[in-house]
Parts: structure tokens; C-alpha cells; sequence
């Protein structure tokens, strides 16, 4: 018959898992220490995971600004009548019919 898992059921009476294994006690000393190193390592990357998380999302915050104020400074220039910048800098650098003509 199987297991959940499509695994046969097998018991410690068939004879194939031997409960030899006796662990002493320095044995279970050392296994703790290295988990408790692991679990140093691990909450330290997680304090790193939280502290980068919060950068990301104050660098996102102060894009999101940014962009806010530059888009308030064109709409600014546009309400003055001015021209877009990218418009500007466009038609400097496209030479115009009276440029060519030499007047």
C-alpha cells in the first residue's frame, strides 16, 4: 500500500529503519550551535532585506517627486507661453529656411 505521497508505507517493525543512531550529548550541542548560527545569518539577512526595502521605497518616493515638480515647472512655462523644453532645443539645433537662404 502507499503513502500520501505515492511512497510505501514502511515501519520501524520491518526492519529496514534501525533506530540505531544515539545521539550523545556533545552530538546535539554542536547541532544546536550550528542552528542557532543559521538563524543569526538568517534574521541578519532579513534586517538587510527590511533596510533595502525601505531605501527602495524612499528612492521611489523621491522619483515620484521629481518627476511631479518638473511637470509642474513645464506646465508653468506652458501657461507663460513659453515652449516645451524638448521643443526648444529641437528647433535650435534644426536649421531653418532663412538660415539656408542666407538672410
Amino acid at each position: 500500500m502507499s503513502g500520501p505521497n505515492g511512497d510505501l508505507n514502511i515501519t520501524i517493525d520491518d526492519g529496514i529503519i534501525a533506530d540505531d543512531d544515539e545521539f550523545d550529548e556533545e552530538e546535539y550541542t554542536a547541532i544546536n550551535s550550528m542552528l542557532d548560527q543559521i538563524n543569526f545569518c538568517l534574521d541578519d539577512l532579513e534586517e538587510r532585506n527590511d533596510s533595502l526595502n525601505g531605501k527602495l521605497h524612499e528612492l521611489l518616493e523621491s522619483n515620484r517627486q521629481a518627476r511631479q515638480e518638473f511637470r509642474a515647472k513645464i506646465n508653468e512655462g506652458l501657461a507663460e507661453g513659453q515652449e516645451h523644453p524638448e521643443q526648444s532645443s529641437i528647433e535650435d539645433s534644426t536649421p531653418s529656411k532663412e538660415k539656408d537662404n542666407g538672410e
